[in-house]
């Protein structure tokens, strides 16, 4: 079978094509980004060209597989309607996967990759053998966004975006916390509720659903009898939170979730704790590095946070980690629409920031998927001078500019923290002085 997957690159699409080559299928690609994994596709054998062509859509292709970020418009889609080949977006091709496995699906606004990856770990360790499907590379699978095993459990990250989880068919869903995100696709926070209420009864069986008890608008959405609830405030939470060692209440949280899965699954509570023990944390889920900036080495966290919520989480957990260590940290906002619906409450994240210096750049615009007449309405400038907080400023300049501005006002010993979904993460290389 040859399968073709437009915007090969991303982090979900990515792992479901390194499904089909492990099993045999040819796979071709494209995408319009260069990066570390369409360079682990190439070399797994993956036939991948940079930027849309309308060659690279014959009558040999058996399924088209896009990415719901790219346009309907775009050129190899076009190409495989005329020929009339068969067309699915990733959720639904990940849906289809779901029907072939006893799939359990990690859903919820916050955690979701971290919360699957630590029930990997325990599956894996209690002997279940699960294929998994995550949002984030792991060390555990060789940097991979991807495992395969041989049983018949699958492990997937079910997100919300665009109402990608109603494709999903699980045995079991756990459900991290519910906020409203995705503004771009959810008008308002019933629009949501309504998308998660859909998404429950997508369920094979009687479940269960496990939940996070100290959530409450988990507990607005329609839950029958089967429902597992975890909680901080259970007997096993300290020896968790003894045990884990990646920082922050909220990571103490997505343990108890993995946790309670072991739990419903019959795995030994010491394969559970030994499993969630030997998580190290996920690329860009406050990953933490040394760098070395004008021959001085300094700590360094990485962090996907883009949502109010995420960001003030991860502001107080480099502030509690770091407690006598002075803390810059740089915020690049993710898209225009989620910064103008969301601007109250990052504005008051700003106002309450712990860490010394919170340097926030201008809004990371995703191509193709900001309209114009949002972007005029909002500004990093703009939140920044609401907040009017000392300590909290903008930062003008590309990833280059800015990495120079901190190198000059970095001093010994300070820990950087580059926040956000963008390509804030790229700041990193612009760091890296020359040793002494």
């Amino acid at each position: 079978m040859h399968i073709h997957f437009v915007g090969i690159g991303g982090i979900g699409i990515s792992a479901l094509a390194k499904h089909f080559l492990v099993s045999g299928e040819k796979v071709t690609g494209s995408d319009l980004a260069e990066n570390e994994i369409i360079d682990e596709l190439k070399e797994r054998g993956a036939e991948i060209t940079k930027e849309h062509f309308k060659e690279n859509i014959s009558k040999e292709v058996d399924l088209v597989v896009y990415s719901p970020a790219v346009p309907k418009n775009n050129i190899e889609l076009k190409r495989a309607r005329k020929l009339d080949l068969s067309i699915k977006s990733y959720p639904r091709a990940l849906g289809d996967l779901t029907d072939n496995f006893f799939t359990i699906a990690v859903s919820g606004t916050h955690g979701k990759s971290t919360t699957t990856a630590m029930a990997a770990l325990v599956l894996i360790e209690g002997g279940l053998d699960p294929t998994v499907i995550v949002g984030t590379k792991l060390k555990e699978f060789g940097n991979s966004n991807y495992r395969r095993g041989e049983s018949n459990y699958l492990l997937i990250e079910a997100d919300e975006w665009s109402g990608s989880l109603l494709n999903y068919r699980p045995d079991i869903i756990i459900l991290t916390n519910l906020e409203l995100e995705h503004v771009d696709y959810y008008k308002d926070f019933n629009q949501l509720i309504k998308t998660f209420n859909r998404y429950l009864n997508n369920l094979k069986g009687s479940g269960p659903v496990i939940i996070n008890g100290e959530c409450p608008n988990l507990n607005k959405l329609e839950l029958d009898e089967n429902v597992v609830k975890f909680s901080k405030s259970e007997r096993h939470a300290e020896n968790l939170k003894n045990n884990i060692s990646v920082p922050g209440k909220h990571n103490l949280e997505n343990a108890l979730a993995a946790y309670k899965l072991g739990k419903v699954l019959n795995i030994q509570e010491k394969q559970i704790i030994e499993a969630l023990s030997s998580y190290k944390g996920a690329w860009r889920r406050f990953e933490e590095k040394e760098v070395t900036v004008s021959g001085r080495s300094h700590k360094l966290v990485l962090d996907y946070a883009h949502h109010p919520t995420e960001l003030e989480v991860t502001l107080e957990t480099a502030r509690g980690k770091f407690s006598d260590q002075k803390i810059t940290a740089i915020f690049q906002p993710h898209q225009h629409q989620r910064s103008l619906h969301l601007s109250d409450q990052f504005i008051e994240v700003f106002k309450k920031s712990t860490v010394d210096r919170l340097w926030v750049t201008d809004i990371y615009s995703v191509p193709g998927r900001e309209r114009e007449e949002i972007k005029k309405k909002i500004s990093s400038k703009k939140l920044v001078k609401a907040a009017d907080t000392p300590g909290v400023s903008y930062i003008e300049g590309d990833i280059k500019e800015i990495g120079e501005k901190i190198i000059n006002n970095l001093q010994k010993g300070e820990v950087i923290v580059i926040i956000g979904a963008g390509d804030i993460y790229k700041l990193e290389n612009s760091l890296k002085g020359p040793s002494i």
